[in-house]
């Protein structure tokens, strides 16, 4: 039967080449498509002969036209072929002509184009146009590179547009550190922030006008899943952005404490220790301004974190405490007037509330800012960080207890930033501490005594070791107001005590605190 139907399509085929032949400028037509149909026939041969290899039950497909319709059914249907081929037999026929026909198997031959990711993951989601006007189904023609600027000065009323559709000009980034999983940080120039939010696909969190990086700060929220990394990348393409960064996530630097010892090894008389009307700013947690330690030495508080519920208050009442405390824990420069924000709960933060309380320090006109904690490198940071320096501020930062091997730790490895590491009573360097060539100064920051929100509590840490610096600056500018910023870390890389190799080291830095000589040298 299968012999007959070739024959008879074989016929067929001879009959309509005569015709096309007789045809004017029909003969070349006929040559091409013969060619074309004799691949297709190569190509369903082959096909049939993998479908009889597999012999996966699934309708057959004849085109013999000799056929009936029960031997149709036959094929088709899904029972047995061995049902079939009793059935041809009762019908007197040997049933070699069904098992010739190599019939074949469809479904067999359909496979995944669009297989699920490896892993079982979801298929990428779709990024939206940021050609697209929100209020309208049309898209407007794509823009070429040389149409950027046109666009961009479209008119405010117009459709919201974008110099660049969403493809990134830029590999999606390698976000380093731990940093919020749906949110970018912008900085935007103008009256854009609503227009890049619809025009990216983003939901607008907060906005504000930053002091310190001198234009406003939008947290975008990323509602479809769109990894940071790959959004930053697509808003590098707007020029209406100037800056694009995650919203990385901070820790203050406290280590476990195990046994108690005092101010020994600080080169300052406590009884003319003092940093009286000196403006100090500290970014930590909220503090316990209840503890007799800190009686009349808060001027100013701030809450960057309003509607997260207080829960811890020691850390911050601590390195107020070892500053400028009074009484019986007594603090490196008593009389200081410390400006208290809170950034910080359970021992996190993320950038775009540091950068907050950055601002709110700075609009305090202080002279020095404690930053007693670390994350990753956060080019927003490091820009406000910058300002604050050229305002004439003192940053003083933790270097980090993160280990040896760890990577450097942010704002401490800025530029223009006092990176702090900590030592304990014999002037050791605690294990614990990072290291780097970015370390300035060490001081004491090993299981000393300071105010904590139960009372007092013995702690350990770069954080610590930070508030002493702090402290020992506070007294500097108490002693010399017109101290500048460069004046002040001169004095103290000038005089510190060297502890490791000579020189300056990635362990100690320069080396110890000595706060005497340090007050005592040249403006």
């Amino acid at each position: 039967m299968a012999a007959r139907a070739f024959c008879s399509q074989k016929s067929s085929f001879g009959a309509r080449q005569n015709a096309l032949e007789q045809r004017p400028g029909a003969r070349f037509w006929f040559h091409q498509n013969a060619k074309r149909s004799r691949a297709v026939i190569g190509f369903a041969a082959l096909l049939g002969a993998a479908m009889t290899i597999a012999a996966a039950p699934a309708l057959a497909q004849s085109n013999d036209p000799n056929r009936t319709q029960a031997e149709i059914d036959c094929l088709n249907r899904a029972t047995a072929a061995a049902d079939c081929a009793e059935d041809e037999t009762k019908d007197g026929s040997d049933g070699a002509d069904s098992a010739a026909t190599g019939a074949v198997f469809l479904p067999a031959l359909i496979v995944d184009l669009f297989p699920n990711p490896v892993g079982g993951g979801q298929a990428p989601l779709p990024t939206p146009d940021p050609r697209r006007d929100p209020a309208s189904d049309a898209l407007p023609p794509p823009a070429s590179p040389a149409d950027a600027a046109a666009i961009q000065a479209a008119a405010p009323g117009g459709p919201i547009v974008s110099p660049s559709d969403l493809v990134a000009t830029e590999p999606p980034r390698a976000v380093v550190g731990d940093f919020v999983p749906d949110e970018v940080l912008v900085t935007v120039d103008g009256d854009a922030v609503q227009q890049i939010a619809a025009s990216f696909g983003l939901e607008v969190r907060s906005q504000r006008q930053s002091q310190l990086l001198g234009t406003t700060l939008v947290r975008y929220g990323i509602p479809d899943g769109r990894p940071v990394g790959v959004v930053l990348a697509q808003l590098a393409a707007d020029g209406r952005t100037t800056r694009r960064e995650p919203n990385h996530i901070y820790s203050l630097q406290q280590a476990t404490a195990i046994v108690n010892y005092a101010f020994e090894r600080i080169a300052l008389d406590s009884k003319e220790a003092s940093g009286e009307n000196v403006r100090v700013a500290v970014i930590d947690t909220a503090i316990d301004d209840t503890n007799p330690a800190l009686s009349g030495v808060i001027a100013d508080q701030f809450d960057a974190m309003p509607d997260v519920p207080i829960e811890a208050r020691d850390h911050g009442t601590s390195i107020d405490g070892l500053i400028a405390g009074v009484g019986a824990l007594k603090g490196m420069a008593p009389g200081a007037r410390i400006y208290h924000a809170r950034a910080f709960e359970g021992g996190k933060s993320s950038m775009d509330v540091i950068l907050a309380a950055l601002d709110w320090a700075a609009s305090q006109d202080v002279r020095i800012i404690n930053m007693s904690f670390v994350g990753p490198k956060n080019d927003l940071l490091g820009v406000a960080c910058r300002n604050a320096r050229a305002l004439g501020i003192v940053l003083v930062a933790a270097a980090g207890n993160n280990g040896p091997k760890a990577p450097y730790g942010y704002p401490a490895a800025f530029d223009g930033v006092i990176a702090v590491t900590a030592t304990d009573a014999k002037d050791g360097l605690m294990q614990q501490a990072n290291r780097g060539p970015y370390v300035f100064l060490s001081a004491p920051g090993v299981e000393m005594v300071a105010p904590s929100g139960a009372g007092s509590d013995v702690v350990t840490g770069t954080s610590f070791a930070a508030a002493i610096v702090t402290g020992a600056i506070a007294n500097l500018l108490h002693a010399a107001p017109d101290r500048s910023a460069d004046n002040v870390e001169k004095a103290l890389a000038d005089t510190a005590r060297d502890l490791g190799p000579e020189g300056r080291d990635n362990d100690f830095g320069y080396g110890l605190l000595d706060a005497k000589a340090a007050e005592a040298a040249e403006e």
